[in-house]
C-alpha cells in the first residue's frame, strides 16, 4: 500500500524535528521516518562521559529552550536524549520509529520513498539522516593484519572495557582528543594518542556559542561575496572541553605523530620502532550517509550532493539537512541546525503553492 504526504523527512534526530516543527508551522502533511527504535537519534549512542559543548540555553532545538541539567554546566548526552524525546512529544510531530528507508526515487512528478514498512509517495522530502551510521575507518596499511580489538568513535563507550590495556587512539580532532582524555584521566589505561598533525586546541574560553557565530559570520561573509574568513577551522580543530583541558594540563595529552603501518600486535613508526597495542580506536570521523538518495544520482565530489542553501542542485523537490555547513552553517548543531530546517520549510512550502 502506499501512503501520500506533502513531505517525507528521513531521520528523526535533531535535524528531521527541528524540520518537523518548520513544516507544521508552514502548515503542511508531512511525516517523518526514522530507523531508530526510540527517540533521541544518534545522541542515544553516545559514549559515557560525553558532555554538550555550550550550556542547555544554548544547545536548542526551535521553538523550546533545552531545560539546565542540575548541576551540570554542559549537560551530558542523557540530557540531549530527554530533551529531543520531550520535544518530539511536546510538538506531537509525526515520527515512525522503526522505519528504515531504502530508496527515495523520481516518479510522475513526485519521489517515491521507499521504506521497510512500505511505501510513500511525497511532493518534496528532506533527507536528515546525518553521519553517524557511516563512520570513517581510513586505509592504513596492515589494518587487517591487527589481531587486537579495532573500534570507532561510535562503539566507545567508556575506560573500563580498556583497563589494563594497551590503546591507541587515532584522531586529532574532538572525538580524538575527548576519548584520549577519558582514557587518560581513568589512570587504568596505558594510552597513546595519535594524530595526522600537531593538535590545534582552541582558547579554553571558547565554547559552542562562540562557534556558532564563528561559523555564522563566515556564512554570511560568503554569501554576500566577502573573502573567506576561514570559520571554525581558523580557530583550530579541538574544543578544550574540561576532561580535555585537564588531562592536557596534567601532561596526560602528548600527541604523537601517525604511525607508519599496523602489526599483528601494534603499530611500527616512521623511524622503524614497534609499540605493542590491544586496541586502537579509530576517531576518523565520518561520512554523510546518502545511500538511500542514490536512485536520484545526484552525488558530487567527495560525496557530497550539490546544493544552494538546504536544496538539491539536481532535484528541486530534495533538501538535505544537517550533514555539515554545506546544507547551513554550524547545521550538524542543536542551536545551528534550527534557521536551515526553517529555510528548507520556507521553500518547499513555496514550491508546493506554486
Amino acid at each position: 500500500m502506499t501512503q501520500h504526504t506533502d513531505v517525507v523527512v528521513v531521520g528523526g534526530g535533531q535535524a528531521g524535528l527541528a524540520a518537523g516543527y518548520h513544516l507544521r508551522r508552514q502548515r503542511l502533511d508531512y511525516v517523518i521516518l526514522d530507523a531508530g527504535t526510540a527517540p533521541g537519534g544518534s545522541w542515544q549512542h553516545m559514549w559515557d562521559s560525553l558532555h554538550l559543548f555550550s550550556p542547555a540555553e544554548h544547545s536548542s532545538l526551535p521553538g523550546r529552550l533545552m531545560p539546565a541539567q542540575p548541576g551540570e554546566t554542559y549537560p551530558d548526552a542523557g540530557h540531549v536524549v530527554d530533551y529531543l524525546t520531550d520535544y518530539e512529544k511536546r510538538y506531537d510531530l509525526p515520527v515512525q520509529h522503526g522505519t528504515r528507508v531504502d530508496a527515495v526515487r523520481r516518479d510522475a512528478g513526485q519521489l517515491m520513498v521507499e521504506a521497510d514498512t512500505g511505501t510513500w509517495r511525497a511532493r518534496a522530502v528532506i533527507s536528515a539522516t546525518g553521519t553517524w551510521t557511516r563512520p570513517f575507518l581510513p586505509a592504513v596499511p596492515g589494518r587487517d593484519l591487527f589481531t587486537g580489538r579495532q573500534l570507532h568513535t561510535v562503539n566507545y563507550r567508556c575506560p573500563d572495557d580498556f583497563a589494563g590495556q594497551r590503546v591507541i587512539v587515532v584522531g586529532g580532532g574532538n572525538s580524538g582528543a575527548q576519548i584520549a582524555a577519558d582514557l587518560a584521566l581513568d589512570g587504568h589505561v596505558d594510552v597513546t594518542w595519535v594524530t595526522q598533525r600537531p593538535p590545534r586546541f582552541l582558547a579554553d574560553d571558547i565554547d559552542g556559542r562562540a562557534l556558532f557565530d564563528v561559523a555564522t559570520a563566515r556564512r554570511r561573509a560568503l554569501d554576500v561575496g566577502r573573502s573567506d574568513t576561514g570559520g571554525v577551522a581558523s580557530l583550530g580543530d579541538i574544543v578544550a572541553v574540561p576532561p580535555v583541558r585537564a588531562a592536557r594540563d596534567a601532561g596526560l595529552l602528548p600527541a604523537k605523530p601517525m604511525f607508519a603501518r599496523l602489526t599483528a600486535d601494534g603499530v611500527r613508526w616512521d623511524d622503524g620502532s614497534r609499540s605493542d597495542a590491544d586496541a586502537v580506536i579509530w576517531c576518523t570521523g565520518f561520512r554523510p550517509a546518502l545511500a538511500h538518495l542514490a536512485p536520484l544520482n545526484l552525488r558530487g565530489p567527495r560525496g557530497h550532493i550539490p546544493t544552494d542553501g538546504t536544496r538539491a542542485l539536481g532535484e528541486p523537490r530534495l533538501h538535505l539537512l544537517g550533514y555539515g555547513d554545506w546544507t547551513g552553517p554550524a547545521s550538524t548543531t542543536l542551536i545551528g541546525v534550527g534557521r536551515p530546517a526553517r529555510d528548507a520549510a520556507g521553500e518547499i512550502a513555496h514550491l508546493l503553492r506554486s
